[in-house]
């Protein structure tokens, strides 16, 4: 298909990736973003060597690096604080590191900027009210007023997506893990190359973003699902360090500012059944949702992304190009998902435990393979 006229609903980093790519394929690509200020929380993520991969392939990578930090290995930790493996993360980009950790509003700047250089018509403080799919077009209703027509729409609305809700009324919920994630940025010690993984019923983790930034994750049972507020939040953060080996604990004094404490309950999603229903289609946590154990939830995003795009160009037809892609997708995504979920419910003891090394192993080699 050729010159289709778009609409990505969502201008996180699955909306974003996906209209570079297919603005470069031609296509004419609206993207609407329900935040006014296009906001993103400051802390970071980490990129495996397939989102290094993909980037490349969406001819951003050199912007990309420039805005985070690569490093080539994984240290493991057990609870105790002894490393117990420094495994190195396959190089899938030859001349390039093998992972990369970027703070989110680096990176959202720079596809933000990317997607409206190849041509992407952004739409801040808009959401999508209602989809009517004629089997020719879909008749988009926008809440600033009036409506219209687009050939195909993607949601890359994010775990909460509003698009699945209207497709698939009845698709599955998030489901809350009974785990959590608190981040906080820190100044980078130099001697930290990599990503550095403890292992416990409470985990945590290191992350260099830049040569002077780093962040720290730190992953806490939380059966009841409670909502901390604003207030105190760094206090309750630095409680959760109580016990923790040296390289942890000791940066807790540094945690004091309440705002700067990112805390996000830990939810995840997966549709098995389709993923798409005539003219609209899902990716990205819209349709699988994964825990961020093995660092891939916006490596998988990325993924889809240009796989989706490359269906769209490929294909005669929306439907011909929404099969091919869940077909290429379905498994990988899956995977991640399911392998994280067991890594996260091991910590917690409400499921096996899992080895961080070998679950890291597992997934070097799931994503070496091409998409």
């Amino acid at each position: 298909m050729q010159n289709q006229n778009i609409l990505i609903v969502g201008g996180g980093i699955g909306g974003l990736t996906s209209g570079i790519a297919l603005c470069r394929s031609g296509h004419q690509v609206t993207i609407i973003e329900k935040d006014p200020d296009w906001s993103v929380y400051g802390v970071g993520i980490i990129q495996q060597g397939n989102a290094i991969r993909a980037v490349k392939q969406l001819g951003i990578i050199d912007e990309y690096l420039d805005a985070g930090f690569g490093f080539d290995f994984v240290e493991i930790f057990t609870p105790t604080g002894r490393k117990v493996a420094r495994i190195p993360s396959p190089k899938l980009v030859e001349g390039y590191p093998a992972s990369v950790g970027i703070g989110r509003r680096a990176l959202h700047t720079v596809l933000g900027q990317q997607a409206q250089a190849a041509g992407a018509n952004v739409r801040l403080g808009v959401t999508a009210e209602g989809l009517v799919d004629d089997g020719t077009q879909v008749t988009v209703r926008l809440s600033h007023g009036g409506s219209e027509r687009f050939d195909i729409v993607i949601g890359a609305d994010g775990l909460y997506s509003r698009t699945r809700q209207q497709t698939f009324p009845d698709a599955p919920k998030p489901a809350f893990t009974g785990q959590a994630v608190w981040r906080y940025n820190f100044s980078k010690p130099h001697e930290l190359d990599c990503l550095q993984a403890y292992e416990g019923a409470v985990g945590a983790g290191l992350v260099p973003l830049s040569s002077d930034l780093m962040y720290m994750f730190v992953t806490t049972p939380e059966p009841e699902n409670p909502r901390y507020p604003v207030e105190g939040l760094a206090a309750t953060m630095r409680g959760k360090l109580v016990g923790m080996p040296a390289a942890i604990s000791k940066l807790a004094t540094q945690i004091t500012d309440d705002s700067a404490v990112v805390y996000k309950p830990l939810e995840t999603l997966f549709l098995s059944g389709d993923w798409h229903k005539g003219r609209t289609v899902l990716l990205g946590d819209a349709v699988h949702a994964t825990t961020p154990h093995l660092g891939q939830g916006a490596g998988m995003a990325i993924e889809d992304s240009l796989v989706l795009a490359d269906e769209i160009d490929r294909a005669n037809t929306p439907d011909e190009a929404f099969v091919a892609y869940r077909a290429r997708r379905h498994a990988r995504c899956k995977f991640i998902v399911e392998t994280s979920l067991s890594l996260c419910l091991g910590q917690i003891g409400t499921g096996p435990v899992v080895e961080q090394a070998a679950a890291t192993k597992a997934m070097f080699e799931v994503i070496a393979q091409s998409i």
